[in-house]
């Protein structure tokens, strides 16, 4: 258990640092191993609501936008009692700013206990909002005030889910798209139905990028998640799931087309995770894969 303990820290460090709980707030500063009083954080993050977005985002977001800060914590534990939960939140409370919020993610081996459960599904303070999993029965809850649903509904806990857009294969589509137009638009000019070329090519370009990114999204973009368990790699509309328990050894491969992957090894088979298709650095992905194999 403290190896998947260990794994859902490592995972809610990237989502973290990928941008994956904006949702919650801009968090702009991550520690690990964050001491507060008698409590060793594994992940505490801090950041604002303040829009990072467009010029006119900002400018809303620097007038409306309340400034206090927001708090999120990564606490793991084999179990987790109500007193120990009540001294994390009021320690909490004493390190934070009065108008803070706070978003704090319990993440326990055992099972959770009816007491706790109550606490968290009961908690009274509106700065506040708890997510709580267990590892052993599988069972997620959160406090049902606002942060606390909030909370609930952004994290994921034991998946990473990584994805980028491929320039090559979204260029790919728009051309699919173009030329099928440009070969409609040169029939309608040898049939003399139609003679402005050049306008109709400009209207076609335009077509072709809006058209073209959904014919990508079915055909070409790639998806990669993992959990401590396995991974699922989609490609377009194609999906191949595969256990970690079934592969031995990893390695970086590096395709005839110049592209980075890990490829896992068996005693049968290969298998490619193409790491420039998802936006993965090869050497955190290496380094990931390869600890995740030695556990198993």
């Amino acid at each position: 258990m403290s190896q998947e303990l260990g794994f859902i820290t490592d995972m809610m460090e990237e989502q973290l640092a990928k941008g994956n709980l904006r949702w919650l707030a801009n968090f702009k500063e991550i520690y690990r191993d964050y001491a507060i009083d008698n409590f060793l954080i594994p992940i505490y993050a801090v950041g604002s609501l303040t829009e990072k977005g467009f010029f006119l985002s900002r400018i809303f977001s620097a007038f409306v936008t309340p400034k206090y800060k927001i708090h999120f914590l990564l606490y793991t534990s084999t179990e987790l009692s109500v007193k120990s939960l009540r001294k994390l939140i009021l320690s909490c409370k004493r390190k934070f700013g009065d108008d803070d919020w706070m978003f704090i993610t319990l993440v326990q081996a055992k099972p959770i206990e009816k007491k706790v459960k109550g606490a968290v599904l009961n908690l009274a303070d509106e700065r506040v909002g708890i997510a709580a999993y267990s590892l052993a029965s599988k069972t997620e809850i959160s406090s049902e005030n606002t942060l606390g649903r909030a909370l609930k509904k952004n994290l994921k806990l034991t998946e990473a889910r990584f994805e980028s857009l491929n320039v090559p294969d979204y260029l790919k589509s728009i051309a699919i798209i173009f030329s099928l137009g440009t070969l409609f638009l040169v029939t309608l000019l040898f049939l003399k139905i139609y003679t402005n070329m050049l306008l109709s090519l400009l209207i076609m370009i335009a077509f072709s990028i809006i058209a073209g990114y959904p014919i990508y999204k079915r055909w070409y973009h790639t998806i990669f998640s993992l959990d401590s368990k396995g991974f699922k790699l989609w490609k377009g509309g194609d999906l191949v799931e595969g256990r970690w328990s079934d592969y031995t050894d990893v390695s970086i491969y590096v395709t005839p087309g110049h592209e980075t992957s890990i490829r896992l090894h068996s005693m049968k088979e290969t298998f490619d995770i193409p790491l420039s298709r998802v936006g993965l650095s090869r050497k955190e992905a290496y380094n990931a894969i390869k600890q995740i194999l030695k556990k198993e």
